[in-house]
């Protein structure tokens, strides 16, 4: 069986709880160790000493409510970028910047591993297939980049989510397997996968289902992002009665497809994306629920 660890992303933060010791007393209050820092709260290229501020409040938020944070992860403002499949080279080099910038502040939290959404291509790239066969191999050797820096920086992966659009690399499981090997060939520190439940909402088939990619993945997915969803779209909601009657992710089933793929060990994170006009306590109470809920399962 594998040892399974529960955690969560901290995303719910983002403009509610930006101070460290907010949001780590949250997690002290709901009684979960094992975080995952969203850069959504803390952008890797601000001015170095805003950068070494937020730093050192982390590092005693953490140290203070007795946290671990996990790895480090793009947000949805890092989502919102073509990162590094843009289309303009100028772009592309700027975000290797963001992700040298990511891997730094990685490091001065002590902490081994970062990643997240790695690229997404332009609609007039994608369809051109020789446009979009010279952006995939620029991004092969941008990650080969970053995982050469990342190596020297003492870290011990990357993290490459696959995604739910097509022109976000990684999107099939093929695809999935071909970056996975693409992007290890050569020196540097390994890449593994970040694998989401609800990102297999616009597949089809065998492939749409989250259970069918954890027993394919989860041996190389040391981090898997839960979230409650219907299998129609990237819902990120919480665990509450209302949206597990509707919902397709079974914690039991989850822990039964893990266990299967030879996993042997996993961190869940669970990545609940309020909307921004939900009420704040109303946050707070979902992610109450939702921990509750996971925890009858993972003891």
């Amino acid at each position: 069986m594998a040892k399974i660890y529960f955690g969560i992303n901290n995303c719910f933060a983002v403009k509610r709880w930006p101070m460290p010791d907010e949001w780590a007393e949250i997690y002290a209050k709901l009684d979960v160790k094992y975080l995952q820092f969203s850069f959504d709260l803390l952008d890797p290229k601000i001015h170095s000493r805003s950068i070494d501020h937020m730093v050192g409040l982390i590092k005693d938020a953490v140290k203070r409510y007795g946290l671990v944070i996990h790895s480090t992860f793009t947000g949805l403002i890092g989502y919102s970028l073509n990162l590094l499949a843009h289309p303009d080279p100028l772009m592309r080099a700027d975000a290797l910047d963001w992700y040298l910038s990511a891997v730094d502040v990685t490091a001065k939290l002590g902490v081994g591993i970062t990643g997240g959404h790695i690229a997404a291509k332009s609609v007039r790239d994608y369809r051109d297939p020789s446009r979009r066969s010279y952006i995939d191999s620029v991004l092969i050797d941008n990650v080969k980049v970053l995982r050469l820096y990342a190596q020297t920086r003492d870290l011990k992966m990357i993290l490459w989510e696959p995604m739910p659009v097509p022109r976000e690399t990684p999107w099939t499981m093929n695809e999935t397997e071909e970056i996975l090997r693409k992007a290890n060939e050569g020196p540097g520190v390994p890449v593994k996968l970040n694998i989401d439940l609800g990102h297999q909402c616009t597949l089809k088939g065998d492939e749409w289902s989250p259970y069918n990619w954890l027993k394919r993945f989860a041996p190389e997915s040391p981090a898997i992002h839960i979230q409650q969803t219907d299998g129609k779209a990237d819902r990120h909601w919480s665990f509450t009665e209302e949206y597990n009657k509707i919902g397709i992710i079974k914690p039991d089933k989850v822990i039964e497809a893990i266990d299967a793929s030879g996993a042997k060990e996993v961190y869940l994170f669970l990545e609940y994306i309020p909307p921004a006009e939900a009420p704040d306590d109303d946050v707070l109470r979902d992610l109450e629920i939702s921990v509750k809920y996971w925890k009858q399962f993972l003891g």
